[in-house]
């Protein structure tokens, strides 16, 4: 019988917390690339490291278990493991989509779906009626990420689970923003969730990894063969990495959220900027929606800038963020989508979509947020000040 430990338990307390056959309170790198059998009529559990590992079979279960899925898998990539899941799908087949998903999403839909034959409708997922007129007697999955990069909307996972197999389709949940401590798909009716593990997952900006976690045992089963086909699977060393990060999710995640909530406060105020797009927010058309669905609003947030023009001096002003691509990191990292995330998708898309050129991405780490609010007071009064003297006033 297992014991009803916490969450945060459950990220240090696993059948992996000690190694059996050394008392390690890690789990070993095994590079073996292959691994001898008995005999002729005798095959052990591992025969080829790109079909099982026993490091990569570690993460895949520990995250199997935090998402309440059956079995999980890890790639080389978060997009490793979307394109793969995405393989499931077979020539005529018909997805409906997030409209502001992902660009590496929206490239893989649009590049080379489309090359197999698989159509595909892009959707304001906020709106469950515009995702029943979007379904055509094809439709074989609903792709949905909630909150949606950059624009961070929500899709409600529960309908749209139940729109998917009144159907007959899939539904895949990208859960990269929430993590399966703030949020878990496949209890909300999800057939498959996926992450990019590069971020919040593993935390520290120093390894690239994808998660797939499935709860039906045949579909797991068919994932598995294209795991095995493709062989896009996540090294041992990178492995060990993401498992080291997950360890400390909770409190990172605590930490980057409260500094998310105060920040996204402090911007919202500010008049230098539009709009703040914040699941924390009352402001946020889905903040309700988010609140029953999740544990928490997460450490992601954009803003848009009322001029774009005083967007690139802010870039320049601040000194605490990174400038760069990617989120999820115990550093905050500020991305600017129309170059960074979202450069896959034409310049007309993304305006289609409302991810303008004044638009920024925060990723908020573990800094001291009284640090980070004077740090974007400092840059946000720099360019105003340049600005009005810019105008001679």
């Amino acid at each position: 019988m297992s014991h009803p430990y916490t969450f945060e338990t459950k990220l240090l307390h696993n059948k992996y917390k000690v190694d059996p056959a050394t008392g390690g309170v890690s789990v070993p790198i095994q590079h073996a690339s292959t691994f001898h059998q008995s005999s002729i009529d005798h095959f052990g559990k591992y025969d080829y490291s790109r079909s099982l590992n026993p490091t990569r079979e570690a993460l895949e279960d520990i995250i199997a278990e935090l998402e309440g899925g059956l079995r999980g898998f890890a790639f080389s990539s978060g997009m490793a493991a979307i394109s793969t899941a995405f393989m499931l799908l077979s020539q005529g087949d018909h997805v409906v989509i997030t409209e502001d998903v992902y660009g590496g999403t929206y490239r893989m839909v649009t590049q080379v779906l489309n090359r197999f034959g698989i159509e595909h409708t892009f959707v304001d997922m906020t709106d469950l009626d515009a995702v029943e007129q979007a379904i055509c007697p094809n439709t074989a999955l609903l792709y949905a990420e909630t909150p949606s990069n950059p624009l961070l909307k929500i899709t409600d996972i529960k309908a749209l689970s139940s729109i998917a197999k009144k159907h007959g389709a899939y539904t895949f949940v990208d859960n990269t923003f929430m993590t399966p401590y703030l949020q878990r798909p496949l209890e909300l009716g999800a057939d498959i969730v996926l992450h990019s593990a590069t971020k919040f997952l593993s935390g520290h900006s120093d390894t690239v990894a994808g998660l797939a976690v499935v709860k039906d045992e045949q579909l797991a089963n068919r994932l598995y063969a294209l795991q095995n086909s493709f062989g896009a699977v996540l090294g041992v060393q990178d492995a060990w990495l993401v498992m080291r990060g997950i360890k400390t999710l909770s409190v990172r995640m605590n930490q980057s959220q409260d500094n998310a909530r105060r920040i996204a406060d402090f911007l919202k105020d500010q008049p230098l900027i539009k709009n703040v797009f914040y699941p924390g927010l009352e402001s946020h058309p889905q903040s309700y929606l988010h609140a029953q669905q999740a544990a928490g609003p997460g450490a992601v947030l954009s803003f848009e800038f009322a001029n774009e023009a005083l967007l690139p001096g802010f870039v320049d002003s601040v000194k605490l963020p990174v400038f760069a691509v990617s989120l999820g990191a115990v550093e905050s990292i500020l991305s600017y989508p129309a170059k960074m995330s979202h450069a896959a998708m034409p310049p007309e898309e993304r305006k289609l979509r409302g991810i303008g050129d004044g638009l920024l991405r925060l990723s908020v780490g573990l800094e001291n947020a009284d640090d980070l609010i004077s740090d974007f007071q400092q840059a946000l009064y720099g360019i105003e000040t340049a600005a009005a003297s810019r105008e001679g006033l």
